[in-house]
């Protein structure tokens, strides 16, 4: 099996919407008209949720006339929220058919199917023309892709002349080795950390300027700290997505991600840079 299958496999087990539609009905939501808010728990696949994807918002200048591309869309929850936020365009491209089955399905139960589009495909060749985007953010993907030099040229390629890219990663820190699984692979086998300075390096030597870069290390170790308290009041937590796409192993992937950030075997990080050139 190649590695886009088995990165693929890692995040789909064919049964996705109707435990998605479960899971909504348990917390009181019709799944057949869910709205943003109701679906922010499940469809924010990254460390925080909706609240990471609220932060990189707030970053960036969007104008309704934008088109954004997201890279490694998922179930669609950012590509909605920014759509929705900015009342730009946006398209969404991802590995994993179930993933964009489901994200078209719900783009179109909100109504935002002729602002929200998403395509199933390779990041490191996207079915896109030079130029075409505006601004282009990835959350929490890049550590399934071994050719990061590959990834951003490509991301560079379809933006305009002075085009932005946000990502928010999950970087290699200077502690002991991670351990697997982990939410977003079950092996070493599929996971490609690289160090914060080597990213920035990479994104450069792509043709980026870097505008910014942020560690998140404390933010994520607070919601961290609140979801766990929400849970022992006897609440469901904030972030459900790690449960939803991964069921059973999804405790043990959260715990070894949770002990990587503590012990700084990993380092989240947010780093904004613009097309030179």
């Amino acid at each position: 099996m190649d590695l886009d299958s088995n990165v693929a496999n890692h995040y789909s087990r064919g049964d996705l919407l109707l435990r998605l539609n479960a899971a909504l009905a348990d917390d009181g939501v019709d799944p057949s008209c869910p709205q943003i808010d109701t679906l922010a728990p499940y469809d924010q696949f990254h460390g925080r949720g909706v609240e990471a994807t609220q932060e990189v918002a707030a970053t960036l200048k969007v104008a309704p006339t934008d088109h954004l591309l997201d890279v490694g869309s998922g179930i669609g929850g950012p590509a909605r929220y920014m759509a929705h936020r900015f009342g730009c365009r946006v398209t969404g491209i991802d590995l994993t058919a179930e993933f964009c089955e489901v994200a078209r399905h719900l783009t179109r139960l909100l109504a935002m199917d002729s602002q929200v589009k998403f395509e199933m495909g390779n990041a490191l060749a996207m079915p896109f023309p030079d130029a075409a985007f505006d601004g282009a953010f990835s959350m929490n993907v890049s550590m399934n892709i071994a050719d990061k030099m590959a990834l951003y040229r490509e991301i560079r390629r379809v933006l305009k002349p002075g085009g932005w890219l946000m990502l928010s990663e999950i970087a290699k820190g200077p502690g002991a080795p991670l351990d697997y699984p982990t939410p977003w692979a079950a092996t070493a086998d599929t996971s490609f950390l690289c160090t914060p300075d080597d990213t920035r390096k990479s994104l450069e030597a792509a043709g980026f300027d870097i505008v910014q870069i942020r560690e998140t290390t404390e933010a994520v170790k607070a919601y961290g700290a609140r979801s766990r308290a929400m849970v022992e009041g006897g609440k469901k937590p904030p972030h459900r997505a790690v449960q939803l796409i991964h069921g059973e192993i999804a405790p043990i992937a959260m715990r070894n991600s949770s002990v990587g950030v503590n012990e700084g075997r990993i380092v989240p990080v947010e780093i904004l840079g613009r097309k030179r050139g």
